[in-house]
């Protein structure tokens, strides 16, 4: 595994790296690498099957085939 150093690191950055570190039970270097995993890392993929519900209630009430029959006659 890789040693990372950093020269000429503020010290009001590493005290607040410090107290977000000690907050979220990690060490310095924990989170340094945690940090760094969030904004480098290409996120993960998502399945369309966690949006399965999502919306329903803003669609209460409202016939869906209805609806779409009507956007599709108002592109006209």
């Amino acid at each position: 595994m890789a040693t990372l150093n950093i020269k000429n690191f503020p010290d009001a950055l590493y005290r607040r790296l410090q107290r977000r570190a000690r907050a979220r039970h990690r060490s310095v270097a924990q989170e340094a690498i945690h940090l760094l995993a969030e904004a480098i890392q290409p996120p993960e993929p998502r399945s369309l099957l966690e949006l399965k519900g999502l919306g329903k209630q803003a669609w209460k009430g409202i016939d869906a085939a209805r609806h779409v029959s009507a956007e599709r006659e108002s592109w006209d």
